[in-house]
């Protein structure tokens, strides 16, 4: 939603041209896979600042097709001193929805930490780098290791829960 300064004869039935901007606007709105919302009490969004100039609608909202305010935000042509465009308003849709959010922590400077450490450490220092020759030998200590720390961490991490009642 915003000041797009773009006039263009899609969103605009004063204006009787097509924007050379409009295509790149698009291009870049469909990636996003959004359209153009419509304003339910279509008008200018921008009034002009002198008599030799047009109001133009050139304030846009794009919003995905299935957004609850997609088609449902409105212009107060009445709200817009000292800007020279008008305030515009969508509702959104907001529901209580439950984070399920889980993460394993090891505590800094616990315990488990330093049991942490030490398994590494000596799982580690088991490595005969001396037979390592290929590029298969390799990728198999790399996920050796990979294996070995996954399974120290899950033996040693508490397993934590974000909930809507969890602190930052």
């Amino acid at each position: 939603m915003g000041n797009f300064n773009i006039r263009d004869s899609d969103w605009d039935p004063n204006f009787c041209h097509y924007s050379i901007h409009t295509k790149d606007l698009f291009t870049i709105t469909d990636s996003l896979g959004l359209e153009l919302s419509l304003l339910l009490n279509p008008g200018p969004t921008r009034f002009a600042d002198n008599t030799q100039d047009s109001n133009s609608i050139i304030d846009l909202v794009f919003l995905p097709p299935k957004n609850r305010g997609f088609g449902q935000h409105m212009l107060y042509p009445n709200i817009c001193k000292p800007s020279d465009h008008v305030s515009l308003t969508i509702k959104v849709g907001i529901t209580e929805t439950n984070i399920d959010l889980s993460f394993r922590l090891i505590r800094k400077d616990s315990k488990e930490e330093e049991n942490f450490i030490v398994l590494l450490i000596n799982g580690f220092s088991d490595i005969n780098s001396s037979t390592i020759t290929t590029k298969e030998d390799l990728e198999s200590v790399v996920q050796w290791m990979a294996n070995m720390f996954k399974s120290f961490w899950n033996n040693h991490a508490k397993l934590k829960h974000i909930t809507k009642h969890s602190k930052e």
